[in-house]
């Protein structure tokens, strides 16, 4: 019998519906709760994303708000955007929550993505050095050792001290941090 203990899941288990009616990541960066969203940073045209079921603590996501499905349907300001938000986010990450490595990538395609979200977006995985055990290949189990809430605290505070930053927000109060860099 397999058991992870992670309390913090229930609410997920319980919901009466599905919280997310549409495409993730056109709705959940338009909720008012960012911290419930788990939007942890914003910057002229894309966001950063929490993953809510992640492969390692700091799995986030860095997603154009326009909803396309490949990078020909961005155009190069958003791009750029993108590549500079993708770049503070590795940024906080080593200063939130000091991982030794990352993985980086895209699922292009329906095939790719497990055919669920058709919505480009760049994986940002922190990486540790024993990060993988035996639990995946044994067990069929990936633990996770941090609750993404704790994770999402950790990443606010860190793009809050960085580059770029015009509003900090508060993480509390469900406020992501707005970043630009517009003015390089």
């Amino acid at each position: 019998m397999k058991q992870i203990y992670a309390p913090w899941r229930i609410d997920w288990v319980e919901r009466d519906e599905d919280p997310v009616d549409g495409c993730p990541f056109c709705v959940l960066p338009e909720r008012a709760d960012a911290r419930e969203a788990l939007v942890v940073a914003r910057s002229d045209h894309n966001v950063v994303l929490l993953n809510n079921s992640p492969y390692n603590p700091g799995h986030a996501m860095v997603i154009p708000d326009a909803h396309v499905d490949d990078w020909t349907g961005l155009d190069d300001e958003t791009m750029l955007d993108h590549g500079r938000l993708k770049a503070a986010t590795l940024a906080a990450a080593r200063r939130g929550i000091g991982p030794e490595g990352f993985n980086t990538g895209l699922n292009l395609g329906g095939a790719a993505a497990g055919g669920s979200i058709d919505h480009l977006h760049t994986h940002v995985v922190p990486r540790w050095e024993g990060d993988t055990n035996f639990m995946p290949v044994v067990g069929d189990t990936k633990v996770i050792v941090e609750a993404v809430d704790r994770t999402y605290e950790h990443l606010h505070e860190a793009f809050a001290a960085g580059e770029y930053v015009v509003d900090a927000g508060d993480a509390e109060s469900g406020d992501a941090v707005r970043l630009s860099f517009d003015a390089d």
